[in-house]
């Protein structure tokens, strides 16, 4: 059963959040009304009341973000953690100093709930690893971009 609890991150989030292997579901709707779902595996919290993240600029979930700004991002992950964040979506820098196609969004949040069942346990999220190691370095260089904006913006 779906509860409220605010518009702070709350502490297992954060800490899911620095662990920087985390990966969510962006849903957001088209101007016609189309629903989209989007992985996203690089974001950092900033603070309690806002997430940074990454996006390729040609994505149409940044697309989508970018005209309808309210958006929801999924997060299930071991040790029980679900949560569902509604947020109002803002570009940040673009394109991210790291790569020319990325851009980096935060997104203030509105209201978060958490998802946790009472008859089923999240025993282990999703698991990730790169393709490539020029992949690794692309991900760890946009980690450190979202680590650095976090402390500054």
């Amino acid at each position: 059963m779906a509860k409220h609890i605010g518009v702070k991150l709350p502490e297992d989030l954060i800490a899911l959040l620095k662990k920087e292997r985390t990966l969510a579901i962006l849903a957001t709707f088209s101007e016609k009304g189309i629903p989209n779902t989007t992985p996203v595996q690089c974001l950092y919290p900033k603070g309690q009341e806002s997430i940074l993240l990454t996006i390729h600029k040609e994505h149409l979930g940044y697309q989508n973000m970018v005209w309808q700004k309210k958006v929801m991002l999924s997060f299930l992950s071991e040790g029980n953690v679900a949560y569902s964040l509604l947020g109002r979506a803002g570009v940040v820098r673009a394109p991210s100093m790291v790569h020319p196609l990325m851009n980096v969004v935060r997104i203030d949040i509105i209201d978060i709930k958490s998802d946790q069942s009472v008859l089923t346990r999240i025993e282990r999220g999703v698991e990730w690893n790169y393709t490539s190691a020029e992949a690794e370095e692309l991900v760890v260089s946009l980690y450190k971009e979202l680590r650095e904006l976090s402390r500054t913006l």
